[in-house]
């Protein structure tokens, strides 16, 4: 039986190696690339995910990885680590320190470990189930928001809800919270997690978006789930946000469908 705590702590070790790469780049001259969707890659991105790679096989030579930009290693394996290298490439090709560097591991494609490491904000929260959610090894939760009306909303771009039929739903939820704002990606799911916000709604997930959410929102007393209700990484979208307002964000999808 995996040791979580071990493959926590080994995490976090790796993403602040990952994470430290990134800022070799992180407001520098570099050729940005697009890839066939049109989403953009830097060489930050491809350096960074080979570094982590050679971290984990180093450690753990027989475990899976899953990466954004280098695919499947070891997939039979029942330990799996999912890396977004720099997750919100496009804050970090504008400056914006908002980027994260991402590793999930699932074990049995269950996520039990998720780091979101914010390396230019020198802010990392990690989680491991049954063992709690700590940011900058102190502990961290959601806050006690209890009504949407007082709420803080957060997503990534609003053009995103247009180009997936979301935006009735992204509408309803920014009429009935307090406050909404953008520049979200993961570190929008880790301000839900930190207490710093009450909702982040992404409707476009891969699975190296979504594998280090859960854990850090499960961990830190919330809720990540997508917009039918399972606690899961896979469906292709999902929310993060505190138990009291989960039931309300859920009805406004629920009225959507």
């Amino acid at each position: 039986m995996a040791d979580i705590k071990e493959l926590l702590n080994a995490a976090i070790e790796i993403a602040t190696i990952g994470g430290k790469h990134t800022l070799n780049y992180f407001k520098k001259d570099f050729e940005v690339i697009s890839k066939a969707d049109d989403s953009p890659v830097t060489i930050a991105d491809r350096e960074t995910e080979q570094i982590i790679r050679e971290e984990i096989l180093k450690r753990y030579p027989d475990h899976g990885i899953i990466g954004e930009e280098y695919g499947r290693t070891n997939e039979e394996s029942n330990i799996q680590w999912v890396l977004d290298p720099i997750d919100g490439t496009k804050s970090f090709i504008h400056g914006v320190p908002f980027y994260t560097t991402l590793i999930g591991i699932m074990i049995d494609n269950e996520p039990v470990v998720g780091i979101i490491n914010a390396p230019a904000l020198d802010e990392l929260c990690a989680a491991g189930i049954g063992i709690g959610a700590t940011l900058n090894g102190k502990p961290c939760q959601v806050r006690n928001t209890s009504e949407l009306k007082d709420a803080t909303l957060l997503v990534t771009e609003i053009k995103r809800f247009q180009d997936c039929g979301m935006e009735p739903q992204f509408q309803e939820l920014m009429a009935k919270t307090k406050l909404h704002r953008t520049w979200g990606d993961a570190y929008g799911h880790m301000m839900v997690a930190i207490g710093r916000a009450d909702v982040m709604f992404d409707p476009i997930l891969n699975i190296w978006d979504a594998a280090a959410l859960l854990p850090v929102l499960k961990e830190s007393g919330g809720i990540f789930s997508d917009t039918n209700g399972e606690e899961t990484i896979h469906s292709g979208n999902g929310f993060s946000t505190n138990k009291a307002l989960y039931l309300q964000v859920k009805a406004i999808f629920d009225a959507h469908k």
